[in-house]
C-alpha cells in the first residue's frame, strides 16, 4: 500500500472517532435551486480521490488570506479548492465559489466521496463557501479571517444548517 494511502487511511480513522452523530440535514437535496442528480456522476479515476485528500491535508494549518491562492500567502476557501485540484490533478477550477459550484455535477449527500466539493451559505447567499469532502462527514476548508485551513464535521448544527449541496467534478475533466 503506498505511503500516501496509508497516511490518508490512518488520518481518516483518527478523525472519525467513535461518536455517533445525527443524520446530516438536508438528506440529499442541495439548496440553491438545483435538484440533486438521481444518480451520482462518474467517480474519479483510481487514486485521484486519495491524491486530492492528501494534498488538501498537507495544507492543514495554513493561514486564511482574502483572495489567497498559495501555501506561501495563505488561502481563502475557493483558492484552497482551486490550488488542491491544480496540484493533485492539474485541473484548473474557476476561482470563485459560485463558478466552482457550476463546474461540477450535483451529488446527493448519501453518495459523497472524498474529493467532492461541499458548498455552504455563510454570507447570506447560496454557494458562498466551499470545502473538500474527506469522508466520514468531514471536510477541509479555509474558514475566515484569523483562521487556518482545518477540518470540520458537516453534521454540526452550524454547517448542516448552512449546507447548499455538493458537486462532483466530472471524471471526463481528467
Amino acid at each position: 500500500m503506498p505511503i500516501k494511502a496509508m497516511f490518508l487511511l490512518a488520518f481518516v480513522a483518527a478523525v472519525a472517532g467513535c461518536a455517533t452523530v445525527p443524520p446530516l440535514v438536508p438528506d440529499s437535496e442541495p439548496r440553491g435551486g438545483e435538484p440533486a442528480a438521481a444518480l451520482p456522476p462518474a467517480s474519479l479515476p483510481p487514486g485521484l480521490r486519495e491524491e486530492i485528500a492528501f494534498v488538501a491535508l498537507s495544507l492543514l494549518g495554513k493561514p486564511y488570506a482574502p483572495a489567497g491562492m498559495s501555501p506561501e500567502t495563505g488561502f481563502d476557501c475557493s483558492g484552497l479548492v482551486a490550488y488542491v485540484f491544480r496540484q493533485a490533478s492539474r485541473v484548473s477550477l474557476p476561482r470563485n465559489t459560485f463558478d466552482q459550484a457550476r463546474a461540477g455535477a450535483a451529488v446527493p449527500v448519501a453518495a459523497l466521496e472524498p474529493g467532492d466539493l461541499v458548498f455552504y451559505n455563510t454570507q447570506a447567499r447560496d454557494f458562498s463557501h466551499v470545502g473538500i469532502y474527506l469522508g466520514e462527514s468531514r471536510f477541509i476548508h479555509a474558514p475566515s479571517s484569523g483562521g487556518v485551513v482545518r477540518i470540520e464535521n458537516m453534521r454540526t448544527l452550524y454547517w448542516s444548517s448552512r449546507f447548499n449541496g455538493a458537486r462532483r467534478i466530472a471524471a471526463a475533466a481528467y
